[in-house]
């Protein structure tokens, strides 16, 4: 059910993720990302998105520190980088990045790729952290259909999040699906194209139909997938407005033809090609 800024799905292991939360992505590690972080906090968002590769985890730990909102309100989430993948490698990453966060613990923590080789190692330590209750739900990132299922042959606990490239040009609805008939929450990043989605005319046509700007459709639409979002913004005033989307409902018929405009069409990597 989505009703508010303070709404969650809940996760296989009973941990409630918030379903919209704010991307850091090329958010530089200074006042823009303590700032954003603090803007969120205050317009109502309890999900805060970073990673390693992003260095910016000092920043993000710093923001969420300033903000009146007490730490374990927030869902702070993570990813262990290509470089530090590896079961010792990662145990190691997770520890630099805790210090950098200046937390005592994460409330998911990510594989950022599936690199070849690497990946089964990764998530045995993701178990160990999590066993140890250092994060409270671990998961994946960009991992298609085979990797999850070449991973789930091994593992001991079935990954809670498959974070994705997500829009409407990507919709991979297979994966979504066999995600939702295994209890994988289904997160997306980039849901704005990197900006190449305020120039499709289809979502000018929606903007105007329901009174409701293309980055509010783009996300009212993720929700009702049923995917996490994390709209990534550091200014103040867009990050409220991304936050707007919970007085409107898209129809079942936009729905679907959101849907439809799927083409496969990639901001980012392949995931095959990692």
């Amino acid at each position: 059910m989505i009703t508010d800024i303070t709404g969650s799905f809940l996760l296989r292991n009973g941990v409630a993720m918030p379903y919209l939360g704010l991307g850091t992505y090329q958010s530089e590690n200074d006042e823009e990302v303590v700032n954003a972080v603090t803007y969120a906090l205050e317009a109502g968002y309890r999900h805060i998105d970073t990673a390693s590769f992003y260095e910016n985890e000092e920043g993000v730990g710093k923001g969420i520190r300033q903000s009146t909102v007490p730490r374990e309100a927030v869902f702070l989430v993570s990813k262990v980088q290509n470089a530090h993948q590896g079961y010792e490698r990662t145990l190691r990453a997770f520890e630099e990045s805790m210090a950098l966060f200046s937390m005592e613990y994460l409330d998911l923590y990510l594989i950022h790729w599936p690199i070849a080789g690497t990946y089964k190692e990764t998530w045995r330590a993701l178990e160990k952290l999590y066993k140890e209750k250092r994060i409270r739900a671990i998961g994946v990132s960009n991992f298609m259909q085979h990797h999850l299922e070449d991973l789930m042959n091994d593992c001991e606990i079935v990954p809670m999040v498959n974070q994705m490239e997500f829009h409407p040009y990507v919709v991979q609805q297979e994966l979504l699906d066999f995600c939702a008939k295994n209890t994988i929450q289904y997160e997306g990043w980039s849901p704005f194209m990197q900006g190449k989605i305020f120039g499709l005319s289809e979502m000018k046509e929606l903007s105007k139909k329901y009174n409701k700007s293309i980055a509010q459709i783009t996300l009212r639409w993720n929700l009702q997938k049923g995917v996490v979002t994390i709209p990534k913004s550091a200014k103040k005033e867009r990050i409220i407005a991304n936050a707007a989307i919970f007085d409107f409902e898209l129809s079942a018929d936009d729905m679907v033809f959101l849907d439809s405009l799927d083409r496969g069409e990639r901001i980012g990597p392949d995931p095959n090609d990692f």
